[in-house]
C-alpha cells in the first residue's frame, strides 16, 4: 500500500505538467468604462508577464466593441497581468493561471477626497527581538455614484509614522486583491502619501515599518488622519497590549484581537507593548524580487513608482490558516491513492481520463503505467513543474492574505455575515480551483 501510495503521488506529479499547459495560448479580453457601463473603445491595453519580472511583453487597443486580444505561450500556464491607461490612470487586473478570458473595468477619475472613506485601521504588532515590527492597513471604501475612481498624481492617501520609525515598505491594492508596491512620497515629519487609483468597491493602503523594542518594551503612538475608522490591533497571544479605550476581543486564528471606536481626525492614540514571541519567518519585510516593474502605478502615465507583486506582510501570522490548506492537500494524494491504476504489458500508453478542472479547460490525463519500476518523470516535466509549483505558491499567498484579513473584518463587526459568507465562499472555490490543477 505504502509504494502504491507513493507511486500515486509521483504519476500525479507527472500528470501536473501536461494538463497544466494544456490551456491555449491566447487570451480575449474587454474593456468596460464602470462610469458609463459601456465599453472602452481604442483603450491601450499592456499584458504584463510577473514571473522573473515584472515585465509588459505585448500591447495592443480596444476595437468599438472594447474587445482585445493577447498571443503569447504563457498566457494560462502562470499568473499575469493586464493593464488598461485610460486617461492617463492605470488600470489592472490579475490575470490567473488557467483563465484565458478577462473583463477589465476602467472608470472616469475624480479628484474629490470625499469619493472615499476609511473604515477600518488595522495594526499588527510582531517583537523581533530588538525591534518591533509593525504592520498598519486602512481599509478604504470607495461608493461614489456615479462610480468613479479617486486619483491625484500629487498624492491621495496620507498615512503617518510614530516617531522612531523605520519604514520598509507601501503597497496599495484595489478590488481585485492584488497588492502592488508604491513608493511613497515624503512629506516630511513622518508623514507620507502614496498615489493610487482607488476604485469603486474596496479597496486598501498597508506599509510596515520598525521600532526600537529595547527590553521587549515599546509605547507606539499611533497618529490617525481619517476620521470614523475603526482601530483593530493585533498581536501574538504572548504580547501584551494595553490603550485607552482598547478592548480585548479574543483570540483570531490564534492571535490576540483589541479593537476600540473610531478616533478622531490628526489625533493619536498611545499603545503600550510588551513582551515577546517567535520570530516572523525570514522573508518577512523582504522585496520579492518577482514583480518588478520600470513603469508607475500610481495612476499616471509618468514614471517613478516601481509596482511588483507585493510580499504577504506577516506571514507568520497567517499560518494557522494555511494549515486548513494541506488538510486538503493530503486529503486529495489519499484520493489519489484510491484511484485504481491501469497497468498495461509492455510498455504500451493506456489513457486515463479525469474531469477538467473548468470548462474551458478540455484536457485528458493520461497515465502510463508499466509493470516495472516507475521511470522518473523527464527533467522538461520537471522544469514545468517548478514553473507550475512557483504560481500556485503565489495563489496561496494571495489567499491566505486575503482569509487572514476576511477573518479580521469579521471580528472587527465591519462586514455583515452575508457578506462573509460570500467572500469565504469565494476564497474556498479558488483553493478547490487550485487543487484541481
Amino acid at each position: 500500500m505504502t509504494s502504491r501510495w507513493i507511486f500515486s503521488l509521483k504519476l500525479c506529479l507527472c500528470m501536473l505538467a501536461p494538463v497544466s499547459f494544456a490551456f491555449g495560448a491566447t487570451m480575449h479580453g474587454t474593456v468596460k468604462n464602470g462610469t458609463t457601463g459601456k465599453p472602452a473603445a481604442d483603450i491601450e491595453v499592456i499584458l504584463i508577464q510577473l514571473q522573473g519580472g515584472m515585465q509588459p511583453v505585448l500591447n495592443t487597443k480596444t476595437n468599438a466593441q472594447g474587445q482585445f486580444t493577447f498571443d503569447f505561450p504563457a498566457i494560462g500556464q502562470q499568473p499575469m497581468l493586464i493593464r488598461a491607461v485610460y486617461r492617463g490612470v492605470m488600470f489592472h487586473e490579475p490575470l490567473p493561471p488557467g483563465q484565458t478570458d478577462l473583463q477589465v473595468e476602467v472608470f472616469d477619475p475624480s479628484r474629490d477626497p470625499k469619493t472615499i472613506s476609511v473604515t477600518t485601521h488595522f495594526v499588527i504588532f510582531q517583537p523581533n527581538g530588538d525591534s518591533l515590527q509593525v504592520g498598519e492597513e486602512y481599509a478604504i471604501k470607495n461608493a461614489s455614484q456615479p462610480p468613479l475612481a479617486y486619483y491625484r498624481a500629487d498624492g491621495d492617501f496620507d498615512f503617518v509614522l510614530p516617531d522612531g520609525a523605520t519604514l520598509k515598505q507601501a503597497a496599495a491594492q484595489g478590488p481585485s486583491g492584488m497588492p502592488v508596491v508604491q513608493a511613497p512620497i515624503d512629506r516630511g515629519k513622518n508623514k507620507y502619501s502614496v498615489a493610487y487609483a482607488f476604485r469603486p468597491g474596496d479597496n486598501g493602503v498597508r506599509f510596515s515599518y520598525d521600532l526600537p523594542y529595547a527590553g521587549s518594551r515599546a509605547t507606539v503612538k499611533l497618529p490617525t488622519v481619517y476620521p470614523g475608522a475603526r482601530l483593530v490591533v493585533v498581536a501574538p497571544p504572548s504580547v501584551k497590549i494595553t490603550g485607552d479605550g482598547l478592548q480585548a476581543g479574543g483570540q483570531e486564528q490564534g492571535m490576540s484581537v483589541y479593537s476600540r471606536d473610531a478616533l478622531a481626525a490628526n489625533s493619536a492614540m498611545t499603545v503600550d507593548v510588551s513582551g515577546t514571541a517567535p520570530p516572523p519567518s525570514g522573508n518577512d519585510g523582504d522585496t520579492s524580487a518577482q514583480g518588478r516593474d520600470a513603469q508607475q502605478d500610481n495612476g499616471s502615465s509618468g514614471g517613478g513608482v516601481a509596482i511588483q507583486v507585493a510580499p504577504s506582510r506577516l506571514d507568520a501570522l497567517k499560518w494557522p490558516i494555511v494549515g486548513g490548506f494541506l488538510c486538503v492537500f493530503v486529503l486529495l494524494a489519499i484520493i489519489l491513492a484510491r484511484r485504481p491504476v491501469v497497468a498495461v504489458a509492455g510498455g504500451s500508453a493506456e489513457p486515463v481520463a479525469y474531469p477538467p478542472a473548468k470548462p474551458a479547460a478540455k484536457a485528458t490525463r493520461t497515465a502510463i503505467a508499466s509493470t516495472q519500476a516507475p521511470m522518473p518523470p523527464p527533467q522538461a516535466a520537471l522544469d514545468k513543474l517548478a514553473e507550475v509549483n512557483a504560481a500556485i505558491g503565489i495563489s496561496l499567498d494571495a489567499l491566505k492574505d486575503t482569509l487572514f484579513r476576511l477573518e479580521l473584518r469579521r471580528q472587527a463587526g465591519t462586514i455583515s455575515e452575508e457578506d462573509y459568507s460570500k467572500e469565504r465562499a469565494r476564497a474556498e472555490k479558488v483553493l478547490r480551483d487550485l487543487v484541481r490543477g
